[in-house]
């Protein structure tokens, strides 16, 4: 059965503001020759971070990222370095011109940069809340189907 048609219509807006997103920061990354990830990553790296940091903020296998580090790097973009604390730990910095570029990107990309502009912060909070509970719904439906695939499994 298909949705109803409040659901279609969230589900539609959904995916365009994900494709604004989109082609709003991979038109700012192609500027400087960057897909969308590495310009994603060099913005976290603005203040030295951890990769396993840049991991989390591109939602992606910390084994990815080090080829997209390694781009910036060669490109001068960034730089790595140990941290002071844990010298076993690498941290990921920009250089200047990494810096440079980064506000660059920032200024290409107002609705990537804060998406919820329009909203108050109780509409922004209410956002917030609202997709936790669908979120968290899909979390607890999957692994209630995990569950009885594993006890179907036996």
């Amino acid at each position: 059965m298909p949705p109803d048609p409040l659901t279609s219509e969230v589900a539609g807006l959904f995916a365009a503001i994900s494709r604004r997103y989109a082609r709003e920061s991979e038109a700012a990354a192609a500027v400087h020759e960057l897909t969308a990830l590495q310009a994603k990553a060099l913005i976290a790296a603005q203040r030295p971070v951890p990769m396993r940091r840049i991991a989390e903020y591109l939602h992606a296998e910390p084994s990815n990222v080090t080829a997209i580090v390694d781009r910036l790097a060669g490109r001068g973009l960034v730089e790595r370095r140990p941290d002071p604390a844990d010298r076993r730990v690498k941290l990921v910095a920009a250089t200047e011109a990494g810096l440079a570029v980064a506000a660059d990107l920032r200024g290409r990309t107002p609705f990537a940069t804060d998406p919820l502009a329009p909203l108050t912060a109780p509409q922004r909070a209410a956002l917030r809340d609202l997709l936790r509970l669908v979120a968290e719904a899909e979390a607890g439906s999957a692994t209630a189907a995990a569950a009885e695939a594993a006890g179907t499994a036996e």
